[in-house]
Order: structure tokens, then sequence, then C-alpha cells
């Protein structure tokens, strides 16, 4: 029985090479964006409660575009990935014309959105109790912080574009060298216009967001710029912008593929902005602390994150080269692998649970919130990691309409209605009623764990006629 639990489960050293390989430059790359965040995050902290909750509010509301912007971009990633297991350069490059197309007609939208209506959804964060800080200010905070993050927009949906297709191609280090120089640059810019240093004048949150703006269109250059001169390891990108003409027949297949995805995405984020407008009800102290356990959770998540990309990219390719019982094979060990170290990964966030909010500058209570929803959040983190794990396994057979049942429905149905009525009609703490909303999402693990061993997502989408 142990050795057939080995041979399900466990993988060889050559495996977990190739695994790493894939996941490790992800990893950091996104493990550099969040660490970005995190310093951003505790810079501003530094200027106070209110500065730090208006840019948390102007996050969380973002986080819904980047999403969008990540699940609209996935479905055609898939194609990406199966075309590149068939060495179909011409493919890839109607695939990275869609995400063009698609990317940007996203960002305008979202543009529009931010731009007409952004203060009003920041007033919804800032509608529950005075308790904690000065609403008006972090109002005015936010507000100043979203204007000028939104000229960043443009850049980021095109190097999403550039650095989805060389990771669907395996390139997995140019982008992460490309995030190891915008870390740089923005950790410079911080410094110099969050405080006022060395005669620039002393901008705060406004300073905060110049500086990522400016990091964003220098991380587009390098990946943008490497990829052109690199045409022999990357075929596909000559004559790339000779025309950004995608066939219709194609554009429908990506679109029937990829829209669930990005409709999935969006309503999740959405219904994860949801939840935490609910939280928001408690006050400005749990506005805060969740801010401050967000950017720490967001950091460790990483690693789940860049596996479950790696099983996207792993899987999808061994789908498009119709090596199905290798691509089960391979995405069992992955899974088990992913959740299996989030046990270790739980314990050191759990224990740095009192320690990390004692590096901002609020008060104690915003710091007691936080350090209590680190540890509710480490408590869930092998749940989470077995959630993003199938998630990518359905995406990468394009089972884009199970993802969607697996993903809205379960936030929609179950996290939503249970954080509105337990933050409106019930006294419990948030705390607790994040600890809820995270049982909630029991049946979405069991659900998962169907899909995943009826094998629904074995499946070729590049070669089957019938997808």
């Amino acid at each position: 029985m142990i050795q057939r639990f080995k041979d399900k489960f466990i993988g060889s050293r050559a495996f977990y090479v190739q695994m790493m390989g894939i996941a490790v430059p992800i990893m950091i790359q996104n493990g550099i964006t969040n660490f970005v965040g995190l310093l951003d995050n505790i810079m501003v902290g530094q200027l106070g409660t209110e500065q730090m909750s208006g840019v948390s509010i102007v996050n969380q509301l973002l986080f819904v575009y980047n999403l969008c912007i990540f699940g609209g971009l996935a479905g055609a990633g898939m194609f990406t990935a199966q075309y590149f297991g068939l060495k179909d350069n011409e493919g890839i490059r109607h695939t990275f014309r869609y995400k063009i197309w698609l990317g940007l007609s996203v960002t305008l939208a979202a543009f529009l959105i931010f731009f007409l209506w952004g203060d009003k959804l920041i007033e919804l964060y800032l509608n529950g109790s005075s308790n904690g800080g000065n609403l008006r200010l972090a109002f005015d905070c936010g507000v100043d912080y979203l204007r000028i993050i939104l000229l960043g927009l443009p850049p980021f949906v095109l190097l999403q574009v550039y650095a989805s297709t060389l990771r669907a191609c395996g390139e997995t280090k140019v982008p992460m060298r490309a995030g190891m120089t915008a870390v740089l640059v923005n950790l410079a810019l911080n410094y110099l216009l969050i405080f006022g240093r060395m005669g620039f004048p002393c901008l705060g949150a406004r300073g905060a967001a110049i500086a990522t703006v400016l990091s964003r269109y220098v991380e587009l250059c390098a990946v943008a710029v490497w990829t052109h001169r690199h045409r022999e390891e990357n075929p596909y990108i000559v004559g790339i912008y000779r025309t950004l003409r995608v066939p219709a027949v194609l554009v429908e297949k990506y679109f029937v593929k990829g829209i669930p995805l990005l409709i999935n995405e969006g309503l999740w984020s959405g219904g994860t902005a949801v939840v935490a407008q609910c939280y928001s009800l408690r006050g400005l102290t749990i506005v805060a602390g969740l801010n401050i356990a967000n950017t720490i959770h967001d950091l460790f998540n990483v690693s789940f994150q860049a596996m479950g990309e790696s099983v996207a990219i792993i899987v999808g390719q061994l789908l498009g080269a119709g090596k199905m019982r290798e691509a089960r094979d391979t995405d069992n060990k992955m899974i088990a692998f992913v959740v299996l170290s989030s046990f270790g990964i739980a314990l050191v966030m759990l224990a740095i649970a009192p320690l990390f909010p004692q590096i901002y500058r609020t008060d104690a209570e915003v710091r007691a919130a936080a350090a209590g929803f680190i540890a509710v959040q480490a408590a869930f983190l092998p749940q989470n990691a077995f959630l993003n794990t199938t998630y990518f396994t359905l995406q990468a057979g394009g089972k884009t309409w199970i993802t969607f049942i697996y993903d809205c429905v379960c936030i929609w149905g179950i996290s939503v209605p249970l954080a509105f009525v337990l933050s409106r009609y019930t006294g419990l703490d948030a705390h607790l009623i994040y600890a809820f909303v995270g049982v909630g999402e029991w049946a979405k693990c069991l659900l998962g764990f169907v899909m995943v061993r009826k094998g629904v997502w074995l499946q070729n989408i590049v070669s089957d006629p019938q997808t």
C-alpha cells in the first residue's frame, strides 16, 4: 500500500527538477512583485493607519482588474502551451495577438470604471465604524493613489501579454529578471518620493503610486526588448506586429474557451472584494489589520501560485502532445507535492503572526487584529494550496466552464452570503467571520477533488476538432 502511494503521488528526482525549473523562476518573479507590494505597504504604513488603509482599499479594487487580465489571458494561454507542445509558431502568434486585443479592451473598460466611479467604490469600504482612524483622510489618500495608479494599467497589461506567452513556451527566467529590475526601480523611487529624500518632494501615498507606475514601464521594456532581440529562442515573435488580425474562426475558438475564465476571475475577485467590504463594517481597525495580514499572506502564497501555474504549463504541454496518461500521473504528483509542502509554510507563517505587524507604525489594536488574521490564514493555507492546484489542473485541459462553476458558484453561493449575513446580522468578531468563510470552502475542496479524480480535464484542445 505504501509503495502504491509512492508510485502515485511521489515523483522521481528528475520530475521535481523539471517542476521546480519552471516553478522557481515564476515564484521568484511573483515573489519579487509581492515583495515590492510588501515594501510599498510597509513604507506607506509608516505614514499612518489612514494612508495605509486608503492605499489598501484601492489595491483591493485593482485586484479585480488584475485577475480579469490574468483570467482573460489564461484562456488564450491554454492554447499557447499546447501550440508550443506541437511546435506551431503561427498558432502562438495568433494567441499573442488575441491577448493584445482582449487585454486592451479589458483595460479600457477598467480605466473608465475607476476614473468615473472610483471615489464611490472607495466609499463603500469606509461606511462602517470610524473606529481606528479618520475615515475622510483614508478616503482622500485612496482617491489620490487611484488617480495616479491608473496610468500604470497599459504597461501592466502589455507586460502580461509578453510574460504569459514566454511562460507558456517554457521561458520563465526573463520575466523573473525583469521583475528584479523593476523592484530596484520601485524601491529607489519609493524611498525618494514617499518620504521626500535627496531633494525630492514628500508625496506620501502619491509617491508610492508614481513609483509603481514607472517601475511597470521599466519592467515592460525589459521583457519586450529581450523577446524581440532573441528571435532564435522565440521564433513566433518574428512578424508578430506585421498584422494584428486574428482569423475569425480562431477568435471564436479562443473566446468560447477563454471567456469563462475572464468572467470567472472577474466574478471571483469581485466576490472577494464584496467579502472584504463586509469585514470593513467592523471599522478602520479591521480594514488596516486585514491589509497587513493580506500583505504577508500574498508573499507566502507566491509558492502555491507559481506551482499552480507550472501545473497549467507542464500538464498543458503534455495534453497538447497527446500524452494523457503521463499528464494524469504528473498532475497527481504535483498536487501532492504542493499540498504537503504547504503545511511547513503554514507553520512558518503562524510563527511570525505576532511579529510581522510590529513593523507597521500603527496602534496596538490594528497590530492585534493583523496577528489574528495571519493566524487564521495560516490555518487555511493547505486548503488554499489544494484549491489552487485543482483550479489550474482544470484550466490546463480547457474545462473553462467547469472552472467557472468551481470558483464563482462557490464564492457567490457560499462565501459572499456567509460574510454578508454574519457581518450585518451578528455581533461576531471579524476573525470568526473570516474563519467561517474559510470553512465554507470545504464544499469547493470536495468538488475539486471529484472533478480532478474523474479526469474531466484530460483533453487536447488544439488537435481535437470537437474543442
